[in-house]
């Protein structure tokens, strides 16, 4: 159903390029939903590569992106962190991702979400992110998430994530959220070292927050050499003394470019300092004589007291 301009269904909108739905742009359907709204509102994309810098405000609750497919339906950009800003400086990891959501109870399914920048088109590593996620409740159901380094932003809040394929080298799942990673595809691209080849997470857990990220069931795989990919280092940042990154991997596949030490050291800060442990992981980069959890310590590491009692019940 096509709507007049300006005017959305309550609960359907349909984007696509080809101008057989209600917006040509995701950013034009997210700007026509209303503020502080309060019902479901589905945002159906078409196939096609929209290239576009996309934010979702904190005053539009409820809404859900849902693509036609995950391979073809592709929401991206290729800021990087060091673009200049107009008034001096640089846009930095903040500024640089794809998509921005700050609003919570936030879906998105059967899409994919991508920083298009390739790095070797500098000198130098830079950060470049694709999807910046700051809210409560939200979830991300079989979406592609496609960068190099620092692909994905969990800042704050609660995130869960569903058979979801996740790829990048350098940190590319990081941030100080309590997030849940599900039967997901934990993919570390090969920067052609034959030594390292980048870490997986980077979390920046406040020290008094009991729970960060929870690998659950998850496959983490590679084309890098073997024992070249850290599972992940404490990120402290601007090298803040609260954080105290907690990552707990349970029943994981660990592909052989892990490395057996498995985590490593940031900034001068130390991976023994950090909340970092695993449990019944297999797998060829799978270490027992990494620090593991006891079955009783494990039992704690559910789905609902990693996201405060949330569970989204996605199957």
């Amino acid at each position: 159903m096509t709507t007049e301009p300006g005017k959305i269904h309550p609960f359907n909108i349909t984007v696509a390029q080809d101008g057989t739905g209600d917006y040509h742009t995701v950013q034009a359907a997210i700007d026509a939903i209303p503020e502080n709204n309060k019902d479901k509102i589905e945002v159906f994309i078409k196939k096609g590569v929209y290239k576009e810098q996309i934010t979702i405000p904190a005053d539009k609750p409820f809404i859900t992106l849902i693509g036609e497919n995950d391979k073809n339906t592709i929401l991206t950009y290729d800021n990087h962190a060091k673009i200049p800003k107009p008034e001096g400086g640089i846009i930095g990891t903040s500024g640089s991702a794809s998509i921005y959501i700050f609003a919570s109870d936030f879906t998105a399914r059967n899409l994919a979400m991508e920083n298009s920048f390739n790095p070797k088109r500098m000198a130098g590593e830079t950060q470049a992110v694709a999807v910046y996620a700051s809210g409560e409740r939200m979830l991300f159901f079989q979406v592609r998430f496609l960068g190099n380094q620092d692909t994905l932003y969990v800042k704050n809040g609660t995130h869960y994530f569903k058979k979801c394929y996740i790829e990048g080298d350098i940190d590319f799942i990081f941030g100080g959220a309590r997030a849940v990673f599900e039967e997901c595809e934990i993919v570390s691209l090969d920067r052609g070292s034959s030594t390292d080849n980048g870490y997986v997470s980077a979390a920046s857990t406040h020290i008094n927050e009991p729970y960060g990220f929870l690998f659950l069931n998850n496959k983490f795989i590679s084309p890098a050499p073997d024992g070249t990919v850290y599972l992940g280092r404490p990120w402290h940042p601007g090298g803040d003394p609260y954080s105290a990154a907690n990552v707990v991997l349970i029943n994981n596949y660990l592909g052989s470019h892990i490395h057996p030490e498995g985590w490593t050291d940031m900034s001068g800060f130390s991976a023994k300092d950090a909340r970092f442990y695993e449990s019944r992981n297999h797998g060829p980069g799978a270490n027992p004589a990494r620090p593991q959890l006891t079955d009783k310590e494990a039992k704690k590491f559910t789905i609902e007291n990693i996201l405060n009692g949330w569970n989204p019940g996605v199957n």
